[in-house]
């Protein structure tokens, strides 16, 4: 009873109690409560009295109020053990005397439990509102698949189905009785109708136990069939290195997602802005040289771009200046000098014809052959800055002109797809300075929510771009050109800086920055169309901008606003051993995860 003593209620009653005590006594009223061990009992002296009909008690004739509930502790109902339940009351002189009899153990007629014991959910399993919840709508984010549990599932559903349900065997034809009819009626002839004779050509049994492979010979549990698909030869799972082989510290590269900093070349080598300058490196032997400096006109690269084939190299600058490099001799071919009003964040180039997106919202086209300044073409389709551009057919159509498609990305959230095919070149209207501006894209898709830098042609199947959007979106979506329609999309739950398809495998590698997860800043490997995650890289510290590939496909470079460029082996070859122009990054046989301790790859650790 000590929890009942300290409770809001019993401190109620004791403080009633006082109130009668310190009371003038009455000569026509008077209260008498006797407590003791044995009963507790309850005196009232107020003349004739009556029972109230739901509470049992004594009330004065002469009220005409049932009394406070808090001065009748002792007086409510009670489902003790004794049967005979709470006494009748009893007339004593001028007063109702309450007689009840001991009790082992009180019940009120309802539970109030205690807050202070715990959560009252967790104690009596109380639902949440609404019911069992229900799975979300949205596409869950997907995570890194493992490939050796993939594998080992689908052997063992195999195994279970051959188990549980194996094939039925073959059943013999069940006989037909001729159609009534068919044959005419014949006298039967006379025969015996017993003969005991051995055929003379019985029929070979279909189980032979005389060979060792028979069912019945098994000391395995499963069946042949399984077994059989235990004991062959599995394929060989590609394994993805989760660490850079090598890592290349870039000061001053900039954190900005706008700009496209990092690119590599057709003859393995890689070119990357810093600041006012553009630096090469070269990875057959780690060379670093110096291609220009912007220092002295107080201009900033904003982005760089090789040509497909060739050493050819284009500058722009957050001056709206663009450069072309000769990269074998160092030295500047030609300059632009208000290419753009404001900075050029992409460029791509298509054969000779060079395009350029900048802020000032405008897409340029110009044939780098020719001696004019000015673009053959604008394209208008964007409302905000470009920040992303990307020619098809690099590959497929060997980049030739006027064979692809280009695709364009703002930070008005939309997707632009322009041909250059359907448009004759100016003649005397361009020969007299005028521009011949276009504003009617091929495709433009709306379905991005924000900025969209990221842009890939797959190189496998023709007319099929992937884009990827910002912070607000992150999103991968799949599109067919050819008929304007979306094929697939993927919330990655991160934000989309680059995309990049492999040259050897139908696969996405995607790079990411600020995430609504744990996993930020990763580099994913995705097969497509099953869009399931291959591998997740992880090891910058901050948003992964810029991605490039090498030459034969096997290797991917990222940098990010850590100052630091990062080498992974994403797609090596079958055998594990890199060839070609990037065998272990310049030494032809070094295994995959090149940089050995002692190799000829420790160059140094500086770009500069």
């Amino acid at each position: 009873m000590s929890g009942l003593k300290n409770s809001p209620f019993g401190k109620r009653l004791r403080a009633s109690h006082r109130d009668v005590d310190d009371e003038p006594s009455s000569p026509t009223k008077k209260r008498v409560y006797t407590v003791s061990t044995s009963t507790t009992s309850s005196t009232t002296t107020a003349g004739p009295s009556k029972v109230h009909p739901v509470f049992g008690i004594g009330i004065p004739s002469g009220s005409s109020s049932t009394p406070a509930f808090d001065f009748s502790s002792s007086s409510r109902p009670s489902t003790s053990s004794d049967t005979r339940g709470p006494e009748s009351p009893v007339e004593q002189g001028h007063g109702v005397v309450f007689s009840m009899p001991r009790v082992a153990k009180e019940y009120g007629d309802r539970f109030v439990p205690s807050k202070d014991s715990g959560d009252l959910r967790t104690s009596f399993h109380l639902l949440d509102e609404g019911g069992p919840s229900t799975p979300s709508k949205n596409r869950i984010i997907p995570s890194e698949s493992d490939a050796q549990k993939e594998q080992a599932n689908a052997i063992f559903n195999s195994i279970l189905h051959n188990e549980v349900t194996p094939p039925s065997p073959q059943r013999a034809a069940s006989p037909t009785r001729p159609v009534a009819g068919s044959v005419p009626p014949s006298t039967p002839t006379k025969r015996r109708l017993f003969r005991y004779n051995t055929p003379s050509n019985p029929a070979t049994p279909s189980r032979r136990l005389d060979t060792p492979t028979d069912e019945a010979y098994s000391m395995s549990p499963v069946r042949a069939e399984s077994r059989k698909l235990l004991e062959s030869p599995r394929r060989q799972l590609r394994s993805v290195c989760k660490t850079p082989y090598r890592v290349l510290d870039a000061p001053e590269l900039a954190d900005d997602f706008y700009l496209n900093l990092v690119d590599w070349s057709s003859t393995n080598v890689l070119g990357v802005g810093l600041g006012s300058c553009v630096y090469l490196w070269t990875a057959h032997n780690a060379a670093v040289s110096k291609l220009c400096d912007l220092t002295s006109t107080n201009d900033t690269i904003s982005s760089v771009s090789w040509v497909q084939k060739g050493s050819t190299l284009a500058v722009g600058t957050l001056a709206g200046r663009m450069h072309i490099y000769d990269a074998n001799t160092l030295k500047i071919l030609r300059t632009y000098q208000s290419a753009h009003s404001q900075r050029i964040g992409a460029l791509a180039w298509n054969s000779h014809v060079l395009s350029s997106g900048s802020r000032d919202r405008m897409v340029h086209h110009r044939d780098v052959r020719e001696p004019s300044q000015r673009p053959f073409r604008k394209c208008a389709g964007h409302r905000q800055e470009v920040c992303g551009l990307k020619w098809s057919g690099d590959s497929a159509s060997g980049g030739a002109a006027g064979n692809a498609m280009l695709a364009s990305g703002g930070n008005d959230n939309k997707v632009c797809i322009w041909d250059l095919r359907g448009s004759a070149r100016p003649g005397a209207g361009a020969q007299s300075g005028e521009d011949i501006p276009s504003d009617t894209p091929v495709w433009k898709f709306h379905e991005h929510t924000a900025a969209v830098k990221a842009l890939a042609w797959d190189p496998h199947v023709s007319g099929v771009l992937a884009t990827g959007g910002g912070t607000q979106d992150k999103h991968i979506r799949f599109w067919n050109v050819i008929n304007g329609t979306m094929l697939q999309e993927l919330d990655t739950g991160s934000q989309v800086c680059n995309l990049i398809w492999s040259l050897t495998s139908h696969e996405l590698v995607s790079t990411h920055g600020f995430s609504s997860t744990t996993a930020q800043n990763q580099i994913c490997i995705w097969k497509y169309p099953s869009l399931s995650m291959v591998a997740s890289l992880t090891g910058h510290t901050n948003r992964v901008l810029y991605l490039a590939m090498s030459p034969d496909g096997e290797t991917i470079v990222t940098g990010a606003g850590d100052e630091t460029l990062r080498f992974w082996n994403a797609f090596p070859r079958r055998d594990g051993i890199l060839s070609g122009p990037m065998s272990g990054a310049g030494v032809p046989g070094v295994a995959a995860g090149g940089g050995a301790a002692g190799g000829k790859l420790d160059y140094g650790r500086l770009i500069r």
